[in-house]
């Protein structure tokens, strides 16, 4: 007898069947690398995944040989060029930077201000579409960078939208990474502050709490459901916008193009 082919007949597959360990472990892997991660021994990989030590060093040779991992000169490892091709590929292949690419230039044409589209990773923000003004003057920010949730508008505005318990799972004493600009919250009381206004205005407001210089105004992107799936911000500087800047003109039409994105999101 031919065994049941996924899904036949209507009936839900037992997807446990279909689960290859081996490649489920070196994914887990590759997850370890991201924007506060960017190099790691082999003996850390172990420790941090709970791979024994012969598995992980295995796993870690089958990725290099494979261009996902290259070593550094000093013994790390870290992500290789198939890895940033497909990240790329993802991002560029997404429905939701598809569709919100004309909302986002029409906009940045609007101001003359930086547009940045991102998501909520664990505690991280990580930008999916940017498009810079010349004239903003901030650390080096591109498409697949993540930055700290907590001193970003984009990443208060996620965060206030999660339940209690998945906040205080996501958020820890290390979101709160030193070398932030002046005005950042330093722990979790300052933050929930910041998070019950946000959830009052319906937008979030980042005033020199990321860098010196540096202001933003995010909204929400919503899907189907009430859950925001994305935030679109406008990023400008302290010394040529004040802070009523964003309130006035500018969240007006950010406003209106996360409408616009959202309503593609639902209609596709």
């Amino acid at each position: 007898m031919t065994p049941e082919a996924p899904g036949a007949a209507g009936t839900e597959p037992d997807r446990s069947r279909y689960h290859i360990a081996a490649l489920a472990k070196g994914l887990q892997v590759l997850g370890l690398f991201d924007g506060a991660t960017l190099s790691l021994r082999t003996s850390e990989i172990s420790a941090l995944t709970g791979i024994p030590m012969p598995t992980a060093f295995r796993i870690v040779c089958t990725l290099e040989d494979l261009g996902y991992l290259e070593r550094r000169h000093d013994g790390t490892v870290q992500p290789g060029v198939k890895v940033l091709t497909l990240g790329s590929a993802a991002m560029r292949g997404s429905g939701l930077v598809q569709l919100s690419d004309r909302p986002l230039r029409l906009l940045a044409d609007a101001t003359g201000e930086t547009v940045n589209l991102g998501v909520l990773v664990e505690d991280r923000v990580l930008y999916l579409a940017r498009l810079r003004n010349a004239d903003l003057v901030t650390a080096n920010v591109h498409v697949g960078s993540t930055l700290p949730a907590p001193y970003t508008s984009m990443g208060k505005l996620l965060l206030a939208h999660l339940p209690p318990d998945e906040l205080d799972r996501r958020i820890t004493g290390a979101s709160f990474a030193p070398g932030a600009g002046p005005n950042a919250v330093t722990g979790m009381d300052g933050l929930r502050a910041q998070l019950e206004e946000i959830r009052r205005d319906g937008y979030a407001v980042q005033d020199q709490e990321l860098a010196q210089g540096l202001r933003s105004v995010s909204v929400p992107v919503f899907g189907s459901g009430a859950v925001p799936v994305a935030a679109v911000n406008v990023a400008v500087s302290a010394l040529r916008r004040p802070l009523d800047d964003l309130r006035g003109d500018i969240l007006d039409r950010l406003r209106a193009t996360a409408a616009d994105i959202t309503t593609r999101l639902r209609t596709r």
